[in-house]
């Protein structure tokens, strides 16, 4: 039969919401031949996407293969964010997003309770693990340097993350639903503490 009618919800990218974002710090690569400003990220996200699906001994031949494909690039350039990629995927703290049942750019869509009235969100979720008894996502940043608590992210990078929070946790009401950001510079797992992104939801919400 036909689905009942809703009302009208406001779509947005938890990117495109709250407080501006501070403009990115610029990477020691950018004004490099070959290297824009946000090149790096892009690539590396890439790698992360793609690499977890191959055994582990050709990652590192795979990474190269796949960034030499990549116009303009220099050999060091290629080492350097070889390097970044494969320290993650080999770090034993992060094992878990990269073991059964977990996703690559997880697509999401809808809305919660926490969200302010009428908007739902759209977007996609680097890493996503969903268990029996638990749900963990993360995001990817390639940042440089990684700060040094998961309280000095931008917080921009911590609104995305409590957006994402607040629908998975609609999704999946019945276990914990627990996000992290993952920083290649290290590589370093922050974990985001739920009273974190709470807070974040709550200075949404006051801003919508």
């Amino acid at each position: 039969r036909p689905a009942a009618a809703e009302p009208l919800a406001r779509l947005a990218s938890p990117s495109d919401l709250g407080d501006a974002a501070p403009v990115a710090a610029v990477s020691p690569l950018a004004g490099t031949p070959g290297m824009g400003r946000f090149r790096r990220g892009e690539l590396i996200h890439r790698l992360l996407q793609v690499l977890p699906d191959l055994p582990g001994d050709v990652r590192p031949d795979a990474a190269r293969r796949l960034l030499r494909k990549e116009a303009g690039l220099s050999d060091p350039q290629v080492e350097e964010m070889s390097t970044a990629a494969l320290g993650v995927l080999g770090h034993p703290d992060f094992a878990f997003l990269f073991g059964p049942g977990s996703r690559a750019e997880a697509a999401i869509i809808g809305g919660s309770g926490r969200l302010p009235p009428g908007v739902r969100i759209s977007g996609r979720i680097d890493r996503l693990v969903v268990r029996p008894d638990e749900v963990l996502f993360a995001d990817f940043k390639t940042n440089r340097p990684a700060p040094a608590s998961i309280e000095a992210a931008d917080p921009a990078y911590l609104r995305q993350l409590a957006m994402y929070w607040a629908v998975l946790s609609e999704l999946y009401p019945d276990r914990p639903v627990r996000a992290a950001l993952v920083w290649t510079d290290g590589p370093l797992l922050t974990p985001a503490p739920e009273a974190l992104l709470r807070e974040a939801l709550d200075r949404l919400y006051r801003a919508a």
